[in-house]
């Protein structure tokens, strides 16, 4: 006899076998980056809760977000943050004044069109962060390899 299966298993089965293309994409990065950002905003709170509580604990947090594991968390929040800002004025806009023009066509249109806004959206600041982690971690200076330079 088979053991009962959960609404959670369900979800996570359905999820991971549905094959909806462009769609099905969409619907998981869109909650991925919705749990990245709650988690860091959670963590954000949690962490300067503690100036006022644990000032010695709120400098060390401080100092381990400078590390580069999560100088690159960062650059991959500012990512789920403009992702998912993007992707749900999509869904808003298909939702509320677009609803008789739904098409599946238009719908995997619009969301490679989401994917590239979010894409184009994040790349500067990115790279002004990549920058600042190579800049401060490492002290390589990228500026100095360009012709116009330093």
């Amino acid at each position: 006899m088979a053991a009962p299966s959960t609404p959670l298993k369900n979800t996570v089965k359905g999820y991971a076998t549905y094959m909806g293309r462009e769609g099905h994409y969409a619907f998981l990065l869109h909650r991925l980056t919705g749990l990245g950002v709650l988690l860091f905003l959670t963590i954000h709170i949690l962490d300067t809760a503690t100036v006022y509580f644990y000032p010695s604990l709120y400098e060390h947090a401080i100092e381990l977000y400078r590390a580069t594991p999560f100088m690159l968390g960062e650059i991959g929040l500012l990512f789920a943050v403009i992702y998912h800002g993007v992707n749900g004025l999509r869904i808003a806009v298909t939702d509320m004044w677009m609803p008789k023009r739904w098409a599946i066509e238009k719908q995997r249109q619009a969301v490679r069109i989401t994917l590239v806004v979010a894409i184009l959206l994040w790349a500067p600041g990115a790279l002004v962060m990549f920058y600042n982690m190579l800049l401060h971690n490492f002290h390589i200076d990228l500026l100095t390899f360009l012709p116009f330079g330093k």
